[in-house]
């Protein structure tokens, strides 16, 4: 399933280097057989605004290459991927690869915290490799409230040839990426968050970037019966879960977040924000029309999409009776609590590497992240544990690799658990540190009336509980401590919590966010620095020559490299 896409050359600020760039990869990857270097798969991105119209509105939207949604990265497991990312916005940009773990090198994340952007009319090439990851994930606009005019696109990962993978060959891979949407443009919902409003509910929902009455037709797919297909289902949006849901037809669950699950059936899937996953369809129906349904949850004003799946050769329109949506949270928690792990399956295993017998491992460090919300001068603002993040005026990893003292960045301004009497919400650069390969449990709890979903940049983890009300110790006596699914989202229900145990074996500093994008937005994310003390390039790679500076690392000296082991 990998596609390789040669670079053009030229073309954009900066274009001459890039090439020079992109031509020494190319000619690493045609090194001698001896050096056993993992394949190369190449993009050149240019990335503009356009028109579209979504929901009956014409807006502007972020394009790349000329596509809504953005080109799909098809790649193997350990291919490395290099994308030319030239920005032809009027804005600083980034791009963050969404669950993809990118061991030691947290250089290539793509988020404020990690990354100079990429100024306007400039040009930069991102190079990171999918090391033993399989699945389904995606990328997006990181920096302000980008993501929410577009920008991404589903990244998928296959196993290599000579690994087993626990089902036939479908008969296509199909990516279903869906999202609920706003008509106001992406600056106009930073300004309103940024002076203490809301941007209120969505607009509606998408499919592969259509909505309304255009999403119908054409259909989305075709299908020949008897065949069976694969769907990489994605939520790219950016508030609200989704019920996933085909008329007529059961989906068989094969992955979840990047790890091959137990193969149930479902008749329809919530799918929450920033969560990916894949079923195998059956073309086992009467040849016709079928509608392909995705519709908010958990919201009052619903919105719903409905796109189509033509057997082939059929002219027959699909049956008006359109699958209703689950009603309440606690199916969804029900359906939860079914995912499980595929610990026969072969394939790359997310880290800790190997690890079949988490729940034997003792746990070191309980962190246990409260969302906290309140008001700033008169701004609303979210946290964890009473601080809200804000980002510093130079990337807080560059700080740290040169250095730097910064009078605001300050490590483990958060407490590893939430305060008894919770005072002023601090707002300042969050950063915490955690010690490298230490086994550690983080408890989500989430108060609010509305649902959230959570992230750790860097990493799987495995995701061992969730139930409504308050945490406390003896709920781990309901942890699944034997094949919970390996994964770098979860949801968090209102007023509940989620648990989730990894270990810190990813040496960088890593985003750990609310993906729903107004919490992000006004702080409900934070930074986990994890250093190894023996400063080698077995643990974490050094800074790349070619990396984007800014603020107060500009002109300063290279730090001493880290060395091999």
């Amino acid at each position: 399933m990998a596609m390789t896409k040669s670079i053009r050359g030229g073309g954009g600020g900066g274009g001459g280097a890039s090439t020079v760039l992109v031509l020494l990869l190319m000619l690493a990857a045609s090194a001698p057989a001896a050096r056993a270097e993992d394949p190369y798969v190449f993009f050149e991105w240019h990335v503009t605004y356009g028109t579209k119209t979504l929901v009956g509105v014409p807006q502007k939207v972020i394009l790349i290459n000329g596509e809504f949604p953005g080109p799909r990265i098809n790649c193997s497991s350990n291919n490395n991927i290099v994308v030319n990312v030239f920005n032809q916005l009027d804005q600083p940009l980034l791009f963050t690869w969404h669950g993809m773990q990118q061991r030691k090198n947290s250089w290539q994340d793509g988020m404020p915290g990690t990354n100079c952007p990429v100024a306007p009319g400039t040009n930069y090439t991102f190079k990171w490799q999918a090391k033993d990851q399989i699945g389904s994930f995606f990328y997006f606009p990181s920096v302000g409230m980008q993501r929410a005019a577009g920008g991404y696109g589903l990244i998928s990962v296959v196993s290599r040839l000579l690994i087993p993978v626990p089902f036939d060959p479908p008969a296509d891979d199909l990516q279903v990426l869906i999202g609920d949407w706003y008509t106001k443009d992406h600056a106009v919902m930073a300004r309103l968050l940024d002076e203490g409003r809301s941007f209120g509910r969505p607009a509606g929902v998408l499919i592969n970037g259509r909505g309304g009455k255009e999403a119908a037709d054409p259909p989305l797919f075709t299908f020949e019966a008897g065949k069976t297909y694969r769907l990489r289902i994605c939520n790219v949006g950016i508030k609200s879960t989704l019920n996933f849901r085909i008329q007529g037809h059961d989906m068989k669950l094969v992955e979840m977040d990047g790890s091959h699950t137990v193969q149930d059936m479902y008749d329809s899937l919530d799918v929450h924000v920033g969560h990916c996953l894949s079923v195998l369809v059956d073309a086992d129906q009467k040849p016709g029309d079928y509608y392909v349904v995705a519709s908010t949850r958990f919201i009052s004003d619903k919105s719903s999409v409905s796109a189509v799946i033509r057997y082939a050769g059929s002219n027959t329109p699909p049956a008006p009776n359109v699958p209703e949506p689950p009603a309440g949270w606690a199916w969804s928690l029900n359906q939860w609590r079914s995912f499980r792990w595929n610990l026969t399956a072969s394939a790359a295993r997310p880290n800790p590497q190997g690890s079949y017998h988490y729940g034997q491992i003792n746990i070191t460090r309980t962190i246990k992240l409260l969302v906290t919300r309140g008001h700033l001068e008169g701004k609303l603002k979210y946290g964890f544990n009473g601080v809200s993040h804000v980002d510093a005026d130079t990337p807080l990893k560059l700080l740290e690799y040169f250095n730097v003292t910064d009078p605001v960045f300050k490590y483990n301004q958060m407490a590893d658990v939430p305060p008894a009497v919770m005072g002023p919400l601090q707002v300042v650069p969050n950063v915490i540190t955690a010690e490298f390969r230490t086994f550690i449990e983080v408890v989500f709890e989430n108060p609010e009336k509305s649902m959230d979903s959570v992230h750790i940049d860097g990493y799987a983890f495995f995701a061992v509980g969730m139930g409504p009300g308050k945490w406390s110790p003896e709920l781990r006596k309901t942890y699944n401590l034997l094949d919970a699914v390996s994964r770098h989202s979860i949801q968090v229900y209102p007023r509940s919590w989620s648990a989730v145990m990894l270990t810190f074996d990813n040496a960088g500093m890593w985003n750990v966010r609310s993906n729903v994008w107004e919490r992000y937005y006004t702080g409900e994310q934070f930074y986990i620095s994890v250093t190894s003390p023996a400063r080698s390039l077995r643990d974490e790679y050094n800074m790349p020559d070619t990396s984007l500076r800014c603020g107060r690392v500009v002109g300063l000296p290279m730090p001493p490299s880290y060395l091999p082991a």
